[in-house]
């Protein structure tokens, strides 16, 4: 590592709940020259709703991932310690930030890690499926692809982790339904950390039967837990 650059810091920011903030994250928000993320006036309104100072924002999403990249590691090598965020959770868990670390690592510039909020672990660990061995699948395909994606996992034997829109999470269960098991355990956390935080709990047939009737709500951020085959473990 050069000791003339500056830091680049792994920011996680509340998902939902403002208090799953961290002191630590709140203080190297504070303390930076510049932070990236996502979208600039979100990240604003949170910096206000903390109390924090403005900062610099610098826009960085998988659009402009690679040009921002360069960019970031040029002022990281001028010394200028910087944090990096996404809209929500922790950057690079679905989010842009692998060029960047990668860019970091490779130029020798120092990357700190911080822990904090991401939806998968709460709803895993939540979920009443083992948790000894897990995977985590980010989001699958929404169209091309997704028949080959749930054949590709329906043979895993650890607990399977995926995120799903609300508007995709009946195909996509519909799609289990045709290469899955019907008494494969399903959990379907959704809105994890705020008001309407809610887990849908039961077999694979019971979980459509419910999100297709009519007191379902199927609005938020959803995070899919399913059984890895095999499993001899009871909800």
């Amino acid at each position: 590592m050069n000791s003339s650059y500056g830091c680049l810091y792994i920011v996680p920011t509340p998902i939902g709940n403002l208090k799953d903030i961290t002191l630590r994250a709140i203080e190297i928000l504070r303390s930076v020259d510049l932070i990236a993320c996502e979208d600039t006036r979100t990240a604003g309104k949170l910096l206000k709703l903390l109390g924090l100072p403005k900062k610099p924002l610098l826009s960085y999403y998988d659009h402009n991932e690679e040009e921002k990249s360069e960019f970031i590691l040029t002022k990281l090598k001028e010394g200028i310690d910087l944090a990096l965020i996404s809209e929500a959770g922790t950057p690079l868990i679905s989010d842009p930030g692998y060029k960047l670390v990668l860019k970091c690592i490779t130029e020798g510039v120092r990357v700190v890690p911080l822990p904090g909020a991401t939806a998968f672990i709460p709803a895993l660990v939540a979920s009443g499926l083992p948790v000894n061995q897990f995977k985590f699948f980010g989001f699958p395909p929404k169209k091309k692809g997704l028949k080959k994606f749930i054949e590709s996992i329906k043979a895993e034997v650890a607990t399977i982790v995926l995120y799903v829109s609300s508007h995709q999470v009946i195909k996509f269960l519909c799609e289990l339904s045709n290469h899955m098991e019907m008494e494969r355990k399903i959990c379907i956390a959704r809105e994890i950390t705020k008001l309407n935080e809610e887990f849908i709990r039961g077999t694979l047939g019971e979980i459509i039967t419910f999100v297709n009737s009519k007191s379902a709500i199927l609005k938020g951020e959803f995070v899919l837990i399913i059984e890895g085959k095999g499993s001899k473990q009871c909800l």
